[in-house]
């Protein structure tokens, strides 16, 4: 049965193109082995460079947003000698389909973030190359917006490299939490 149910999986994800896919705690030392193990794999399809660039950095951005914003974290805690250190939970998908690639995240967000992250990303969806440029511009010279724990480019970025555009979305879980989801095309 156990193999029956894996092998169902695997052929779903084929159906949709995943070549890759990681359901997991996300950390920095995630990051980099499955970057190392994507970089190999569009190496050895001979995928053009310039997509390949894309590819990657698209994947650099979506995890480093699960890892940074993520709301499923381990430990979940209010202990004082909590020493700092977490895992976030994501999931992330690569694939091909269409004669594009993709690069999918996914993860818990809290319900009242939501209206925010919508608004933000159907602005920046609605903006052409040298609007996307320019707001990545002023974003880097301005303050950090509220609630980064970056420079508040991630989604610009995201934009900007996919050349093909993005397509995203939320689901209710349960009062506290709503799961989104973000499909990058290049």
């Amino acid at each position: 049965m156990i193999a029956k149910e894996m092998y169902s999986f695997r052929e779903a994800l084929a159906k949709q193109g995943v070549i890759f896919c990681y359901s997991g705690y996300m950390t920095e030392e995630v990051l980099a082995g499955i970057g190392k193990t994507l970089r190999s794999k569009l190496d050895m399809e001979k995928t053009d460079r310039k997509v390949a660039r894309g590819i990657f950095s698209l994947f650099v951005e979506q995890v480093q947003n699960v890892i940074r914003y993520s709301a499923e974290k381990e430990p979940d805690t209010d202990d004082p000698d909590y020493d700092g250190k977490e895992m976030r939970y994501g999931l992330l998908t690569v694939g091909q389909n269409d004669d594009r690639h993709f690069v999918a995240c996914a993860n818990l967000v809290p319900k009242w973030d939501v209206d925010r992250l919508r608004e933000n990303l159907t602005k920046i969806q609605n903006l052409d190359k040298e609007e996307l440029k320019a707001l990545y511009k002023q974003i880097l010279k301005g303050d950090v917006p509220v609630g980064s724990k970056g420079a508040g480019v991630g989604f610009v970025d995201i934009a900007r490299r996919a050349t093909h555009g993005f397509d995203f979305d939320f689901i209710e879980i349960d009062a506290e939490y709503s799961y989104f989801a973000l499909k990058a095309y290049i």
